[in-house]
């Protein structure tokens, strides 16, 4: 079942302008001679929007950092929704921050983790040979300049490719429970569409808040969400979640393919329903978020869209409950830096258990 994630799309909308800001001038020519004096990496590039077939692994020049950034040496990446939605330039309503006849970034990918190469005058927490990670665009790279303040350090008991599963799926699911859901021990949380990248964190991140947990996935994920901790897994092609009779204080719906009538019916009074995806075939975000935003205003449950916002502190906050063996990424495929094409369809069918990374 695919699912688009509504908070990358707002991510798309809301952040971007923050990205293209951040981002140096690049020239984007694949023809470029290495001869002495150049510094050229090798990139994943597009010059307009479309389908993965418009992208190319390209030379680009090695980016300068700037003095409060880290120049990092890119080992691992990861796909997200926003990635695909960015290269094709949907929901339409992006363009306004990507370019609105053309992409004015060639580059793509956010999550890497790599290590730290040369850093910036008034850095003062990295130094060359640190591991780290972080959110930064154009992530499908060998090399990024980034801010300081947009890395955190990778846990000292995962591998560069887990460490590039977390940020935006991560913090989205941190954000959404402990901020919106404002979950509490003892709390009946569901997660409907457990099995994903932000799924397969909400389920553990809830569980590390003391919630009693309910994953619904596919009968091939049963399995994987009861070993991420879920305390109920619902087979959503065996057995229909929303007639369940014990209701739950909160709803974590990466999926948005039932009702909100559905919905409300197994919430508590008080409870909160989270939309962090929608079904692209019931309308899409807007019309989404309209009922969301409709629904709150005439009923004691709250209904809520999700945002996510990059920063440093929650990147922290997931490796202190990595690091305690709460939450550990799960990894579907791998894939190698010019097969970044191949990763994102695949990312597209809907089916990836986990996160979906390349490898550097």
């Amino acid at each position: 079942m695919r699912s688009d994630y509504v908070s990358d799309g707002l991510l798309a909308l809301g952040k971007l302008n923050d990205y293209y800001g951040a981002i140096n001038h690049i020239v984007h020519n694949s023809q470029k001679s290495t001869h002495e004096g150049y510094n050229i990496m090798k990139a994943i590039t597009r010059s307009t929007y479309g389908s993965p077939d418009v992208l190319t692994l390209s030379e680009l020049d090695k980016p300068d950092p700037n003095d409060n950034q880290a120049l990092v040496r890119i080992r691992a990446a990861s796909v997200n929704p926003l990635d695909w939605h960015v290269l094709r330039g949907t929901p339409r309503f992006i363009r306004m921050q990507t370019g609105l006849t053309g992409p004015k970034s060639p580059k793509l990918g956010v999550d890497m983790a790599g290590e730290v190469e040369a850093v910036g005058k008034d850095v003062t927490e990295f130094k060359p040979g640190d591991a780290v990670y972080g959110e930064v665009w154009g992530a499908f790279a060998e090399y990024v300049a980034v801010s300081e303040t947009m890395l955190a350090p990778k846990p000292s008991n995962l591998t560069f490719e887990q460490t590039a599963a977390i940020p935006v799926a991560g913090y989205t699911a941190l954000q959404a429970l402990r901020d919106k859901g404002q979950v509490t021990p003892g709390q009946r949380v569901l997660i409907n569409g457990a099995s994903g990248g932000v799924g397969t964190f909400a389920v553990q991140i809830a569980k590390a808040m003391g919630a009693e947990v309910a994953g619904v996935c596919s009968t091939r994920n049963v399995e994987l969400v009861s070993s991420l901790g879920a305390d109920r897994v619902f087979d959503y092609t065996r057995e229909d979640f929303t007639l369940e009779k014990d209701p739950y204080d909160v709803i974590f719906d990466n999926i948005g393919n039932r009702t909100m009538a559905e919905y409300r019916r197994i919430m508590t009074p008080g409870g909160v329903f989270i939309m962090v995806g929608a079904d692209g075939n019931k309308g899409g975000y807007l019309n989404a978020m309209f009922k969301v935003m409709v629904l709150s205003k005439f009923f004691s449950q709250s209904f809520t869209t999700m945002m996510a916002k990059a920063n440093k502190q929650d990147l922290l906050a997931i490796n202190r409950m990595i690091e305690a063996g709460q939450v550990t990424p799960v990894i579907d495929r791998q894939y190698p830096l010019d097969q970044v094409p191949d990763a994102i369809r695949y990312l597209e069918e809907g089916h990836a258990r986990g996160k979906v990374v390349v490898t550097v």
